[in-house]
């Protein structure tokens, strides 16, 4: 009975190991999530933050793990970048913090091609007002519906369609010149230099 008993125990902390969260700076994020009826694995996580100043924790989540931003960015199915805030943050400057990144990761042309989008985003940004402290923002890519930003679980304004904006807002994130080289780093599960 004792070697039974053991057993089911073993077997259980091993399952409960490969269900395990990847945890930063205490913010927890589930290794495996489901998205649109897709399961999705956590690619990676990182820490946007400044000197000694920590902004939010992030996690990229995917079908499967990406090494490299055009692996993520061409990665098929839903997608989602999860941000827990850190500390409070008007939304103006979380607004003026996705227009600095997709300026300095789009192109002229891509930007105006995308105007509409970044325009209405912005203002969507604008409207939630002041994110809190433990507040989780979701950026998610749903194929079906487009762009869907949540906060808390609940979406905000409707959906931007087209997968090229998913892109230039991902982008800010694991682009060429991301708002921040270790989260880039952290989120395509690398080493941070």
């Amino acid at each position: 009975m004792n070697r039974l008993r053991t057993l089911a125990l073993t077997g259980l902390l091993a399952a409960s190991m490969g269900a395990q969260a990847a945890v930063i700076e205490g913010q927890q994020f589930d290794d495996r999530i489901r998205l649109a009826d897709t399961e999705l694995v956590l690619n990676g996580v990182g820490l946007r933050a400044v000197a000694w100043f920590k902004g939010y924790a992030a996690g990229l989540y995917l079908g499967r793990t990406a090494r490299t931003a055009d692996a993520a960015l061409a990665a098929p199915g839903p997608k989602r970048v999860r941000m827990k805030m850190m500390v409070e943050v008007e939304s103006k400057e979380f607004a003026k913090a996705f227009g600095k990144g997709m300026k300095r990761n789009l192109s002229v042309a891509e930007r105006d091609a995308l105007a509409d989008r970044i325009e209405r985003f912005d203002r969507t940004v604008l409207a939630l007002g002041v994110l809190k402290k433990g507040d989780v923002v979701d950026l998610d890519w749903l194929p079906a519906r487009g762009l869907v930003l949540s906060v808390n679980g609940k979406a905000q304004g409707e959906p931007f369609a087209g997968e090229p904006f998913y892109a230039a807002i991902l982008k800010i994130f694991i682009g060429p010149d991301p708002v921040d080289k270790r989260l880039k780093a952290g989120l395509l599960g690398q080493p941070s230099t």
